[in-house]
């Protein structure tokens, strides 16, 4: 797998809000061409509301051209929905799916994070993950009973890593797309078919000659068509499309393809042979080629862009159906992020008790009464505990703002008696100047004690950038004693009559206590696990 681009894993610009993403110059507006005129949108809510029949309000209809008994597409759009209704959709196969992110691309993102210190949603990587087929691999699996059965195989091509839920289907893969690897046709010709024909049965949708349907090799070809193109769709809906056809050069072609014979000659075997019919090369690669070509698997492992374009359509349906759930809420694929995060030596922790966050650090509460400390250290987790929501920019501006440019001093001409001084001595009385976005040496100061504070966990930077401390943990109650079971419970002077009835006493009413941010450290195992799921469906890409 090649792994996503430097430009697909900017986790900065990935994370900014659409319109922020999109090109500048994109126009919002080229799918309208412009403001109608008042007559026309008139006109067309006259039509639209005149009346029920499509009329105008003076009560006149339009004429609607007359609908033809038995009209072909109609009959098709019934047909098609009869068969939709009367067949539910068959089960997905008993085989279970797994969504793996690529390991260099997590690698890629692991290192971003380490470097900006910033942490990002786990569930939130998982839907980025999701968006583009590069960035994951499906991982099939056969399900297996407790006596070890297998419920359903699975086989794989080893031509092309394909895979398949039965063997039949995948010599049949292998004898239409793969056929020139094993066999090479040759037309040979022979005697044209005796009698006269005025008329051939030809298909509709595909346009293939079947021949005259009293000729002896007609339910031959019907059914073979049938099973090479439009296995889907039932055999007597399929026989209904085929029609007749009287034209004397569709008949003449006809006889000239039955004038010739198609050979297959066998390749890569020892001896020379061939072979007349495509049943004959079936059962040849059967019994020559079938074992070494198509094997019986456990496991197999495809790229995301591979898993989107599978042959087997069940397959395909069962990895659809695994996307759409994981799109709606990425379990599986946190939990696989969680864990190679992990191996890169990343953290987690929670956020209000929901959002899982990936970070360089675990929240680690600093205080500053008992912890030695640098007098900078000290004015950044003041500055950010006193201002909510505040970002890196405004911390360095209010901590350290940069100098005011100062206008240059007009140079002043030398008198015409005094000796101008060498290059050498206005080098060296020439003050230094500092260029514009260089830092001054108080903001590198600033920025390197807060690059330390985010990499120990004292300060935590989100995705959208804000700064926020490591909040004091809450000291745990005690737990409480146990009591005998004989002990009776005593009754204070204070209780009430309702209060004796029930047993029960009345509480002072605690303080609530609110705060910004609830943070809580998660264990790489449970981090994946600890997400709420969403309660809203997502909606399927287009």
């Amino acid at each position: 797998m090649s792994g996503f681009s430097e430009a697909d894993l900017d986790l900065e610009k990935l994370f900014l809000p659409a319109w922020a993403q999109e090109k500048p110059g994109k126009n919002l507006y080229e799918k309208y061409a412009g403001e109608e005129k008042e007559e026309h949108r008139r006109d067309k809510r006259r039509g639209k509301f005149g009346d029920r029949q499509g009329g105008d309000r003076q009560g006149s209809q339009r004429p609607r051209a007359p609908k033809k008994f038995g009209d072909r597409k109609d009959a098709r759009r019934g047909e098609r929905r009869e068969f939709e209704k009367s067949e539910p959709p068959a089960p997905l196969p008993e085989i279970s799916v797994s969504l793996l992110p690529d390991e260099k691309g997590v690698e890629q993102i692991a290192r971003q994070i380490r470097m900006t210190g910033r942490a990002y949603p786990l569930f939130q990587i998982a839907h980025l993950v999701l968006q583009k087929p590069e960035r994951y691999s499906v991982r099939l699996d056969v399900k297996k009973k407790a006596d070890g059965a297998i419920p359903q195989p699975l086989f794989l091509c080893a031509l092309d890593d394909s895979p398949w839920l039965s063997e039949d289907e995948a010599v049949a893969h292998v004898l239409k797309n793969l056929f020139a690897t094993f066999y090479q046709a040759e037309r040979a010709p022979t005697d044209p078919p005796k009698g006269t024909y005025t008329f051939v049965a030809q298909c509709g949708m595909s346009g293939v000659i079947l021949g005259p349907p009293n000729y002896h090799d007609y339910q031959n070809q019907l059914r073979k068509l049938h099973t090479e193109r439009f296995s889907r769709m039932p055999f007597d809906v399929f026989k209904s499309r085929v029609k007749i056809v009287k034209d004397e050069a569709v008949v003449k072609k006809w006889i000239e393809e039955q004038s010739f014979k198609t050979e297959y000659i066998c390749l890569n075997v020892p001896e020379p042979l061939k072979l007349s019919s495509m049943e004959e090369v079936e059962k040849h690669f059967r019994a020559t080629h079938k074992e070494a070509i198509i094997k019986a698997v456990e496991s197999a492992v495809l790229d995301g862009v591979k898993s989107r374009n599978l042959r087997s359509r069940d397959l395909q349906r069962l990895v659809r159906n695994e996307w759409e759930g994981q799109r709606h809420f990425p379990l599986q694929l946190a939990t696989a992020l969680s864990k190679q995060f992990a191996s890169h030596g990343l953290q987690f922790f929670k956020v209000n008790k929901t959002v899982v966050h990936v970070s360089v650090a675990r929240p680690q509460f600093l205080d500053l009464e008992t912890t030695p400390v640098s007098e900078n250290i000290k004015r950044i987790v003041q500055f950010i505990n006193a201002n909510a929501r505040c970002n890196r920019r405004k911390l360095i501006e209010s901590l350290a703002p940069s100098p005011a440019p100062v206008a240059p001093a007009p140079a002043e001409t030398p008198a015409p008696d005094t000796e101008t001084p060498s290059v050498e001595g206005q080098a060296s009385a020439k003050p230094v100047e500092q260029k514009a976005n260089e830092p001054t040496p108080e903001q590198t100061a600033f920025i390197a004690d807060l690059h330390w504070l985010i990499h120990q966990g004292h300060v935590l930077e989100f995705a959208d950038g804000r700064l926020e401390t490591a909040k004091k943990p809450l000291p745990r109650p005690p737990k409480p004693e146990k009591k005998p079971a004989d002990e009776a419970k005593p009754v204070s002077e204070a209780a009430t009559v309702e209060e004796i009835k029930t047993g029960e006493e009345t509480k002072p009413a605690e303080e609530k206590t609110t705060e910004v941010t609830s943070i809580e450290p998660v264990q790489p195992e449970t981090a994946a696990a600890a997400e709420t799921p969403p309660t809203e469906e997502v909606p399927s890409p287009s």
